[in-house]
């Protein structure tokens, strides 16, 4: 199965240009599961369904901004339920479409859970990011049982920090630890992966510290290793096409398959 991630900066910059560039790379690299960051449902508007036809499952948050600013997730697969998740965990949170959104999908490979995360962006909310990934790390271990699970998001953070730590094993938060296997570091392991970075002309602030910040993470087993394997993973719309950027964020692409059991 082939798992993306973008964050899509809504309609914001030449917006007809870069759903040219959306459309064409999103046809080419065929995923078959999709989270989608501050994507536009309006009453006028559906940006996920537009940008990948007919052919998918949409699951959409509820509670978005008013511009209709939110996340969204797609499968090729039926969908057999979903949960969202409210991630305002503070007073400070207010104002932004923090949130998750958990589906399980009948996959090829056997029912499993695709979470995507969308925690707060500001690089003083570290505390925020810990109480927000814990909560749907904690929903997702209530629910999965034994069955593979994918988180994937723009999570806001890079890999040293500790809502990152968390997800990958490093560290527990407030009594709760799980361990799920970075894609990225998996088949890059030592490379940087950036994928908000002053190279791309669209990112406003060339002094922002978190460079990637894009993920795809997969559940571990008991005896390590992650449950489903994860055959390669690049970055994706990270070079302009015809001096069109598509995003101000680079993508992440996964490609995962069954281990034998």
């Amino acid at each position: 199965m082939r798992v993306v991630t973008l964050n899509l900066w809504g309609m914001c910059g030449d917006w007809p240009r870069r759903r040219a560039v959306l459309t064409e790379g999103l046809r080419r690299l065929r995923p078959d599961l999709v989270a989608f960051q501050e994507v536009i449902l309006a009453e006028a508007y559906d940006q996920a369904a537009d940008l990948l036809g007919s052919d998918f499952h949409l699951v959409q948050q509820k509670a978005r901004n008013p511009n209709g600013t939110g996340i969204a997730v797609a499968s090729r697969w039926p969908v057999r339920g979903s949960d969202e998740l409210d991630l305002h965990v503070t007073p400070r949170t207010a104002g932004f479409e923090c949130g998750a959104l958990v589906v399980e999908v009948s996959a090829p490979t056997g029912p499993l859970f695709f979470a995507n995360h969308f925690p707060n962006w500001q690089l003083s909310y570290a505390y925020e990011r810990e109480l927000q990934t814990r909560m749907v790390a904690d929903h997702l271990e209530s629910i999965a049982g034994d069955r593979d699970v994918i988180v994937a998001g723009d999570l806001d953070a890079d890999p040293q920090a500790s809502s990152i730590r968390f997800w990958t094993g490093r560290q527990s938060l407030d009594g709760l630890s799980v361990c799920y296997r970075d894609a990225w570091e998996a088949r890059h392991p030592g490379e940087a992966g950036i994928t908000y970075t002053p190279d791309n002309p669209l990112m406003s602030d060339g002094d922002w510290p978190f460079g990637r910040i894009d993920y795809v993470l997969v559940r571990c087993g008991l005896h390590g290793g992650s449950t489903l394997r994860i055959d390669a993973c690049e970055r994706i719309f990270d070079q302009p096409v015809d001096g069109v950027w598509a995003s101000d964020h680079f993508g992440v692409m996964a490609d995962l398959g069954a281990r034998t059991r």
